[in-house]
């Protein structure tokens, strides 16, 4: 398989240690990964606050940049969401609007074979134990898009579960939002402040060490809301926890 790494924009930019644990990861289970150095913003900013016909450019870049491989695999469950979901509206509403078929015909190649991380893992490589060692005590946070979009279902808990050296615990209120939500955030900041706190209180109640997500922005309103408070609770992207090894341990 010809496999690409999306990073993604917030991963690029403030979390590139969970793009190289990706690659870790994957690569210890036999896959060799690409980054496709051309890859740009996936347009779910611009598409999400309005602005979609400035999000079409971004999507046919994404389709150009990534349309040669195999499958291309994200950690991050909403910028997923934005081209398994999405991409076909927008090429949708672009036929309405009797700009003919092109933009859909683009974009759908790229659609069926785009993976968050667990999926690749769980529904393609067909693993759940992946040789992980993280002994901690973890507590799972299944983000809106990857709950709602992507239906991770239960991808997450088994991987994790199959951890060596980890104790999963439940968090309490698990599907409700955790307020970040994108320029949610930014519009709504009393709302989403208060969503926050709540989802750091439940998660402070498992006696957790570590709150786990596939999102990293999500983990990082919540890292900023745990801080704030001063628990002591540490936000951890899923695919650092996978890519854990007792001969290589993730920091």
């Amino acid at each position: 398989m010809r496999v690409a790494l999306f990073l993604t924009c917030v991963n690029d930019t403030l979390y590139p240690g969970t793009g190289r644990a990706v690659v870790r990861l994957l690569a210890r289970l036999g896959v060799d990964v690409d980054f496709p150095l051309g890859q740009t913003c996936c347009g779910q900013p611009q598409y999400n606050t309005g602005y979609r016909h400035q999000a079409e450019p971004l999507a046919r870049r994404f389709a150009e940049v990534f349309g040669g491989y195999d499958a291309i695999v994200t950690p991050s469950g909403s910028c997923g969401a934005m081209v398994r979901e999405l991409y076909p509206r927008m090429g949708e509403r672009a036929r309405a609007e009797g700009r003919g078929d092109a933009l859909a015909a683009t974009l759908a190649p790229v659609v069926p074979k785009t993976y968050e991380l667990t999926e690749f893992l769980v529904d393609v490589l067909g693993v759940t134990d992946v040789g992980a060692y993280y002994p901690h005590k973890v507590t799972y946070h299944p983000t809106c898009h990857g709950l709602r979009s992507l239906r991770l279902a239960d991808r997450p808990h088994r991987l994790l579960s199959a951890v060596k050296g980890l104790e999963l615990v439940e968090l309490p209120g698990a599907e409700e939002c955790c307020g970040f939500g994108g320029t949610f955030a930014v519009k709504n900041p009393d709302v989403s402040a208060a969503m926050g706190a709540d989802k750091v209180r439940n998660a402070v109640s498992t006696g957790a060490d570590v709150l786990c997500a596939a999102d990293n922005s999500c983990l990082m309103h919540l890292g900023g809301t745990m801080s704030r408070l001063a628990v002591g609770v540490r936000p951890v992207h899923i695919a650092e926890i996978l890519a854990s090894t007792e001969e290589e341990p993730w920091a």
